[in-house]
């Protein structure tokens, strides 16, 4: 199942996508709360309602709905740098030995659709094509062998970075948290519609067409089992977290001559199995 949130007359929605419509499924989710978070602490019984409400609701066109990110305010959004060895490499770096884990805050999120913004205090903009996934409940000091039961589901992320403020300092914050820059969607795929563990995905970055990222997850250096292993040992992951997975070579700036998004391009996403994330270009 394809689960969206969308705005409706300022007020936010929840959808189930099949294809290009949308089922509004917002009056069987306020039985778990009536937002996405509530609607994945509820587990099975709440994709069964939503299913069934889906089943008697009336479609329409994905394009002619407002979507917000899938999660608009997670509670925590960690990313993962370096996840890919030939990407480290691509930066003068060697492959990480433990996650590289910086965090990102809803206030730099977007939705698929909307404009990714470059700001004005550079011209650095470049794009991380990378998968997320989506926490399903509460866990910690949860062992590799049961972490895929933590993964409610997969989406879509451009890791949007302003290359120049993120090697202002040693840590990454400032470059990763410009407003505009996190576009994250279209929608949740859940887990039960991808390869187990997201493993074997092909995943490509175009951007104004030319593919620039074209990689598969496989070569990961910390696969999703181990990811969440990691981050538990240290802090509990909760319902509606996003762990942002990494993005592989093919990066903006290690390109020679480098080649930064700039207003007018557009960028998509894409990972089999889950979706295209697309995003405009503007400039603040």
């Amino acid at each position: 199942m394809r689960l969206v949130t969308f705005a409706e007359d300022g007020v936010e929605k929840i959808g189930v996508r099949v294809g290009e419509d949308v089922f509004d499924v917002t009056k069987a989710s306020e039985s778990f709360g009536g937002d996405m978070i509530g609607v994945i602490k509820g587990g099975s019984a709440a994709k069964e309602a939503l299913k069934t409400a889906a089943a008697n609701a009336q479609a329409r066109p994905l394009s002619s709905v407002k979507l917000l990110p899938p999660i608009p305010r997670p509670g925590k959004i960690l990313c993962i740098g370096r996840n890919y060895a030939a990407h480290a490499a691509e930066g003068g770096a060697a492959p990480p030995t433990y996650p590289e884990v910086f965090v990102r805050f809803p206030s730099s999120l977007i939705a698929h659709g909307d404009p990714l913004v470059l700001p004005k205090a550079s011209d650095k903009f470049d794009f991380e094509g990378e998968l997320v996934m989506v926490i399903a409940k509460t866990g910690r000091h949860v062992a590799e062998s049961d972490a895929l039961d933590m993964i409610y589901g997969w989406s879509l992320f451009n890791d949007g970075s302003v290359r120049d403020y993120q090697r202002k300092a040693s840590q990454w914050t400032m470059g990763k948290n410009f407003d505009g820059t996190g576009a994250f969607g279209p929608d949740i795929v859940t887990a039960d519609e991808v390869t187990p563990g997201g493993v074997g995905l092909q995943l490509q970055t175009r951007v104004s067409g030319e593919t620039m990222q074209n990689a598969n997850t496989r070569d990961l250096i910390f696969p999703i089992a181990k990811l969440i292993w990691h981050l538990t040992e240290v802090m509990t992951l909760e319902a509606g977290d996003i762990v942002v997975t990494g993005t592989p070579e093919g990066v903006g700036y290690a390109r020679k001559p480098p080649r930064f998004m700039v207003p007018g391009d557009t960028v998509d996403i894409e990972v089999e199995q889950v979706g295209v994330l697309s995003n405009p270009v503007v400039a603040e």
